[in-house]
């Protein structure tokens, strides 16, 4: 263990580390629906957001290695693992999203990609204020209600992916069906994803509650 480790708190690093990379995740949320809304300059908005995943990558396996390295932990060793994996696949699928549209030569977006990104959006807002409140769960509640909205937001975008296909099946072009339909269910995903972590989060406040 190095002089960095006896200096600051075990639960310290690792809260920390979360917060950084919920932090992440967020400005990741902002990029995509940033590169939905506004279609444009669409290389260099993929760039950006491959950079934020990438930075998150780093952060979780810092995390990784942190938990190997640590006998006594603020969290339950598995209640780490799966946060981590789960905020790191909200980042994935950010970014398998936006790297899709690229290379699949998308010429324009749709309502159904602006709604999806944006509950991705409001799923991570809601994520990261939860990863706040567990650093000293005062109100292991209020970690609770941002944890039922997310999964709240998670039914909205279920719903919102199979407009996407009752909408998407009109068309006769079965090319665009299948690059359109395939950045949907990415979309959906990263939602998914979104309830996974706000689910790993609950059982932490309802642990402490």
């Amino acid at each position: 263990m190095g002089i960095k480790e006896w200096i600051i708190p075990q639960d310290e690093v690792f809260l920390t580390l979360f917060e950084r990379l919920a932090a992440i995740v967020v400005l990741a949320s902002y990029r995509i629906v940033d590169l939905v809304d506004d279609y444009s300059n669409v290389r260099e908005k993929v760039n950006q957001i491959e950079q934020l995943e990438h930075e998150g990558d780093r952060i979780t396996h810092e995390i990784y290695e942190q938990l190997n390295q640590t006998f006594i932990t603020p969290l339950e060793p598995e209640e780490i693992s799966r946060l981590a994996a789960a905020l790191d696949d909200i980042l994935d699928y950010i970014k398998s999203t936006a790297t899709r549209m690229y290379y699949y030569r998308i010429q324009e977006t749709d309502t159904h990609m602006v709604e999806l990104a944006r509950l991705i959006q409001l799923s991570v807002v809601e994520l990261e204020e939860a990863v706040k409140g567990i650093r000293s769960m005062k109100n292991p509640r209020q970690v609770e209600q941002r944890c039922i909205e997310v999964n709240r937001l998670e039914n909205l975008a279920d719903d919102a992916l199979n407009t996407a296909y009752a909408d998407l099946f009109q068309t006769d072009d079965a090319i665009a069906i299948i690059k359109r339909k395939d950045i949907y269910e990415h979309l959906e995903i990263a939602t998914d994803k979104c309830e996974d972590a706000a689910n790993v989060l609950s059982d932490i406040a309802i642990r402490h509650a």
